[in-house]
């Protein structure tokens, strides 16, 4: 069974937040502190969802948030911190007070990548772009030293299954050159056998005839 919806969908406000939800969100959270973000919607007097509060004071109503452009300083290390941290938004905007992960995310996708890519570097490994297209080249040159090696043996097998075959012949060659010595046969008896045709016979008793 899954978990129960924080709030009832049907009764809840959508869009835009008001000027006057705000305040009383705002002022909520000064008497009470966030709390449960689940029952906070209810005790606050607020039609909304208890996500959308959470949301909206994080990414908007929070009193230590940092407005406007993000400073180079804030760029580089967001920089640092990608590479060591890769997309874990949560923990870089933890390590810059004042920015939001959403927003935080927002701006990498749209100016950082591209002054990275702008650079001639890549923004997912953070090093040069030469260097990753590289990569590929260099693999396939490394894999075929193996291949050639294999061809090598085949040939080399090649060599001795010929060599083998050669061996074979020869020795055959002087086993039956040796045959007259085994079988105690002089030098002068002559082995060379000729075959003559066979003499026409009769093909019928009444050919004989």
């Amino acid at each position: 069974m899954g978990r129960s919806p924080c709030c009832e969908k049907a009764h809840t406000n959508k869009g835009a937040w008001t000027k006057e939800e705000d305040q009383r969100l705002v002022a909520y959270i000064k008497a009470h502190s966030e709390g449960c973000w689940r029952s906070l919607p209810k005790a606050a007097g607020l039609l909304r969802c208890g996500k959308s509060c959470r949301l909206r004071w994080i990414n908007y109503l929070r009193p230590d948030l940092k407005r406007g452009n993000f400073t180079q300083e804030e760029d580089e290390l967001i920089i640092k911190l990608h590479q060591i941290l890769g997309n874990k938004w949560s923990l870089i905007a933890a390590r810059l007070p004042g920015r939001t992960d959403n927003e935080i995310k927002n701006y990498w996708n749209t100016h950082i990548k591209r002054k990275l890519i702008a650079r001639g570097i890549d923004p997912r490994t953070h090093q040069p772009a030469s260097a990753a297209a590289a990569v590929a080249p260099a693999s396939a040159t490394a894999a075929a030293p193996s291949s050639h090696r294999h061809h090598g043996d085949d040939d080399k097998a090649v060599v001795v299954r010929s060599s083998c075959g050669s061996r074979d012949s020869s020795d055959d060659d002087s086993t039956s050159g040796s045959v007259p010595h085994q079988l105690g046969l002089g030098g002068g008896i002559d082995l060379n056998l000729s075959l003559s045709p066979p003499t026409s016979q009769p093909s019928s008793p009444a050919a004989a005839i």
